[in-house]
């Protein structure tokens, strides 16, 4: 709140200087918990003389339009100054001393302060009128030079006067300019400057630690947290009972950091310390002792709420718990959190069935990279604080059935923890206390990895998972969320995202790149749709005709459009139109999150330096749901973009494709294949040549997926096309001669097409 304030205060300064202008060669604002202040440095001491020219009607306009110019002047016929026929007010406004525009701003600014939280106090507290802000305001200083500008504010006038800190120095302090404000308050224990307090902090609190033989985990939030609590800061380290370790460390940092605002340590092996380090507001003259015992009582008290907590939890089988979760409402056209896991569990299994995450190829494994910085090592007090990957990977051929029981698995217990004690205190522990608690009731090691980890990725810069499981269930609850959503017509607007589900959609493209899984979208999507819908359409009709039900599962399964215009013909025909309500959704989601994928994975794309204009290029190809082949794809036209033969090319596809459209040729048209009934000239028959080679080399290529050997196929057809524009005539008179280059050129394009639509590339 401190540092929005600072930039609201120095925002509105600004605006009100420039309202008279004026303006400060540089602003600097100050905060702690007790001031909020500004310094402008460099003030005029008065405005400049102005002179506001307002022109008016010519000087042949009729007397009412010269009249009504006077009004809204305020001037006479003989003010006005005469130029090139026309008339012009002119009014000298001369200049305003800059505290007198200083008494004007600083109440405005005061009174308009957008505080997110405000309050109002006293007796003038009945009327809602009265001055509301973050805290009763007791004084106001306001000094331009040496000099105070008078402002009153809800009976506060200002001064000179402030005072320094509560404890260490509460009697009042002169200020004489702005240049002592933070000398003299310095002087009476108050560091005004929050960068300086910070930093502070930051030292002190680190070298206590290693004072100690220990290690600050660093948390930046907090030390701006504490920077902004304190006016004088003194940072202290204390002891806690070292029995609070058997408590997951993630616990025990929460507690300290959310409830108490202190830091901890680790030790030289990386495991956490029992030590704090809490932020006093004062220098005590027993060096801190009683601060930091004190601390230390109420740190123990907030620890063994933690424990219990976690020892309760424990007694309660995960399982056991998942059955609460059909007492919990997921979203209401969704249903409860028990339906949602029910869904990513048969999806987290389809996965695996369908070798979408196969074991120790490189796919949904640690061997496909990603997965972040380890983590702390295994112990027996904390079974599950393992690195990434840790669990042993099965044995090569083990059957895949096992690793679909784990995936499912996994998915029936991931939301479990929601209804534990310790979650409901610490939501921000959701997934990691359900890893912890699955480990502890003896779960298979990867059962507990995928609950612990399967909200992951949550960001861009966030640990990817890449155990097989875990890749299953984090895929599967992501899709499930998308898909259900999109179906009931809930999607993202504008900078409106309610249920997060671009970060969704980046997660799962993330997650199929970094484990390089071949996952067509098409088929993973119509798989979760028809795992909502189907059994919406069967409670609509529970006696379809048997070619429709037929064609419904087939549409469910198949990636083929064309199923979806054989359905709704025939539910059209059959007139049942809550089916076909049912399918014309599920089918437009279905291209919704097409697109929605499209366009969220050109953002991925950008921050990794891909142009979107060569997604769009293969993407416009149609058909191309496979991200990772996709993104093959992409990477090798951006090489081969770049270079002197593909520039040349594509600026040849360019031409071509413009003769083409101008000629009406369209791309969907057949090519013809009658022999040429002319003797071709020598350009285009080495085009003809290098197209009879080109083609098959470029269509083999892609076919084994070799997208850069399928650019140097196309890059062969360079020299020959270059040519061919600079001696063969295209639109001969003769229709012959016409027709076949026409359809020459129409090689040129489809060959192309094999790898992207050039058309869609920029330059």
């Amino acid at each position: 709140m401190q540092a929005k304030a600072r930039e609201d205060l120095s925002r509105l300064f600004a605006a009100e200087l420039a309202k008279a202008g004026l303006a400060a060669s540089e602003i600097v604002t100050y905060a702690t918990p007790r001031r909020l202040a500004l310094i402008a440095r460099d003030l005029p001491l008065a405005t400049q003389a102005v002179s506001e020219e307002v022109k008016g009607p010519k000087t042949s306009a009729p007397p009412q339009a010269l009249d009504g110019f006077l009004r809204k002047t305020g001037l006479t016929r003989e003010q006005l100054t005469e130029r090139n026929g026309v008339f012009f007010a002119v009014t000298e406004k001369p200049g305003r001393a800059t505290a007198d525009v200083l008494a004007e701003a600083i109440p405005a600014i005061i009174r308009a302060f957008p505080w997110p939280k405000s309050m109002r106090w006293g007796d003038a507290s009945a009327s809602t009128e009265s001055l509301r802000w973050v805290r009763p305001l007791h004084g106001i200083v306001a000094l331009l030079g040496e000099d105070v500008v008078p402002v009153t504010v809800a009976g506060i006038e200002s001064g000179a006067v402030t005072y320094g800190h509560r404890f260490h120095h509460p009697g009042p302090i002169t200020i004489g300019s702005a240049a002592d404000y933070a000398d003299k308050l310095r002087l009476c224990h108050v560091i005004v400057d929050q960068d300086e307090r910070a930093a502070i902090i930051r030292d002190r609190a680190g070298a206590l630690a290693a004072e100690a033989g220990l290690e600050l985990v660093p948390d930046e939030g907090l030390v701006a947290e504490n920077a902004g609590l304190t006016e004088w800061p003194v940072p202290l380290l204390g002891r806690f009972d070292a029995a609070f370790l058997d408590v997951p460390p993630e616990v025990i940092q929460l507690t300290a950091r959310v409830n108490q605002k202190y830091f901890v340590c680790r030790s030289s092996d990386g495991k956490l310390a029992n030590a704090f380090v809490c932020t006093a507001n004062i220098d005590a003259t027993d060096g801190g002792a009683k601060i930091v015992e004190g601390n230390r009582k109420v740190l123990a008290a907030r620890l063994s709420d933690a424990r219990f907590f976690y020892d309760t939890d424990l007694k309660v089988p995960l399982e056991d718990q998942a059955k609460k979760l059909e007492k919990i409402v997921f979203h209401e056209k969704l249903g409860t959190v028990a339906d949602k896991v029910d869904r990513v569990a048969k999806l987290a299994r389809w996965l695996v069935e369908e070798g979408i995450i196969l074991l120790g190829t490189g796919r949904g494994t640690s061997e496909a990279g990603g997965g972040g910085e380890p983590q702390a090592a295994p112990s027996e007090q904390n079974p599950l604080h393992h690195a990434s990957g840790a669990v042993p990977l099965p044995a090569s051929g083990e059957d895949k059935q096992h690793l679909a029981n784990l995936a499912e698995r996994a998915a029936r217990l991931c939301k479990a923890d929601l209804v534990t004690g310790m979650v409901g205190e610490f939501p921000e522990l959701q997934g990691l206390m359900g890893g912890y608690y699955a480990a502890a009731q003896s779960e298979d090691p990867q059962v507990a990895e995928a609950i612990r980890d399967h909200y992951k990725p949550v960001g861009q810069g966030d640990d990817v998972p890449t155990a097989p499981v875990t890749v299953a269930v984090s895929l599967a609850d992501k899709l499930d969320t998308l898909v259900g959503f999109y179906l009931e017509g809930l999607t993202p607007t504008g900078s409106r995202d309610p249920f997060a589900l671009r970060r969704a959609a980046i997660a799962v493209i993330i997650l199929i790149e970094r484990n390089y899984l071949r996952l067509s979208l098409v088929q993973a999507l119509n798989h979760q749709i028809r795992t909502y819908d189907l059994p919406r359409i069967r409670s609509i009709s529970p006696e379809l005709p048997a070619p429709l039900s037929d064609l419904i599962e087939q549409m469910f399964e198949s990636s083929d459009p064309n199923y979806a215009d054989r359905i709704i013909a025939d539910a059209k025909a059959g007139r049942d139109a809550k089916v076909l309500l049912v399918l014309e959704r599920a089918l437009a989601a279905r291209g919704q999150l097409l697109d929605f994928f499209a366009d969220r994975l050109k953002v991925q794309q950008r921050e990794a330096g891909v142009r979107h204009d060569l997604i769009d290029a293969v993407f416009a190809l149609g058909g191309e749901d496979d991200l990772v082949r996709l993104l093959a794809r992409v990477r090798a036209l951006q090489s081969f973009v770049g270079t002197d033969d593909g520039a040349n090319l594509l600026a040849g596809y360019k031409r071509a494709a413009n003769i083409l459209k101008k000629e009406g040729v369209d791309a969907s048209a057949p090519l013809p294949k009658e022999p040429l009934s002319y003797t071709p000239e020598k350009d285009e028959a080495a085009l003809i040549a290098a197209l009879d080679a080109a083609e098959p080399a470029a269509a083999s290529a892609v076919e084994a997926e070799d997208f850069e050997a399928a650019m140097a196929a196309l890059a062969t057809l360079r020299a020959p096309i270059d040519a061919f524009f600079d001696t063969v005539t295209v639109n001969d008179p003769d229709a012959a001669k016409r027709a076949a280059r026409l359809a020459l050129l129409a090689r040129v394009r489809a060959s192309v097409h094999t790898v992207a639509d050039f058309s869609k590339i920029e330059g």
